[in-house]
Order: C-alpha cells, then sequence, then structure tokens
C-alpha cells in the first residue's frame, strides 16, 4: 500500500505546462508548427507573468523566438471578438466541475485604469465611460469575480 503524505506541489514548470496547453487547446494563432506555439504561448505567458516585455523574456529563453517574431504573430490577430470567445473557453474548460453544476454568490470588482486623450479605433469599444475621476471619465474597465464558498471568498 502506497501511503502519500505530501501535499500536492505547484511548480512554475508544472503551471507553466498547464497554461500552455490550455492555450494552445482553446486559441487559434496560425504557426508553422505545434512546436512553434509552445515558443508563443511560453513568451507570452512568461512576460505576462513576470510584468516583463515580450523582449526580455524571449532573450531569457534557450533557443527561442525572437521577440520580433512573437510580435509579427500577433500582428495577424485581426478577429479580436473570435480571440475573445476563444480565452473565455479557455477559462471555462478550467473550471472544476462542482463549480460548474450549481448557482453561487459572487462578488464582483470592478477596477478604472484612467483613460487620457483621443482612443483610437481599435481602442473606442474597450473605453468605458464613467464618473470623473483623476481628470478623466474614460477609464480601462477589468472587473474580477470572485466565488463565495462557506461565506469566504
Amino acid at each position: 500500500m502506497i501511503k502519500i503524505s505530501e501535499k500536492a506541489v505547484l511548480t512554475d514548470e508544472g503551471t507553466l505546462e498547464e497554461v500552455v496547453d490550455c492555450l494552445k487547446e482553446n486559441i487559434s494563432v496560425k504557426t508553422q508548427s505545434d512546436c512553434q506555439q509552445n515558443h508563443l504561448f511560453n513568451i507570452l505567458v512568461g512576460a505576462a507573468s513576470r510584468g516583463d516585455t515580450i523582449e526580455n523574456t524571449a532573450a531569457s529563453l534557450k533557443n527561442s523566438w525572437s521577440g520580433r517574431n512573437v510580435r509579427y504573430h500577433l500582428k495577424k490577430i485581426t478577429n479580436f471578438l473570435e480571440l475573445e470567445k476563444e480565452v473565455n473557453q479557455a477559462l471555462i474548460s478550467k473550471l472544476p466541475r462542482r463549480i460548474k453544476k450549481r448557482k453561487h454568490k459572487l462578488a464582483i470588482d470592478l477596477n478604472l485604469i484612467p483613460y487620457y486623450g483621443q482612443p483610437k479605433e481599435k481602442e473606442s469599444d474597450y473605453i468605458y465611460r464613467s464618473q470623473a475621476k483623476n481628470g478623466t471619465c474614460s477609464f480601462f474597465a477589468y472587473a474580477t469575480i470572485y466565488i463565495i464558498a462557506k461565506n469566504k471568498l
């Protein structure tokens, strides 16, 4: 009989692999091969998790793409409504069954980041208008939703 006494450990490598696999399954960025998708998503996830640039992250990885190559592939994305659906599907695909099966109480946190100047045509759909704050009425808005379980967030 095997006795498991250690708790599960979440490693950086394991987390990165899980996230990249999820992105590959759900996001349709056109590259020439599966290996290239790994490079693309490894760099994007690495840059996002470190709060670093694509260029710095690409340069820090061995045998990887350049930041220029990553940006080339990102510029191919033109249908942002489809991309949004794919990102939402990626998020939904990782929800535990117990969350999908029943109703939950939620707490929603809305964050407004001031936007100054005139939005470009592509940005205008993403600008949220609200009461003046910090010298502007225009904001990028981000919402975070928490599930309340056992009266705790």
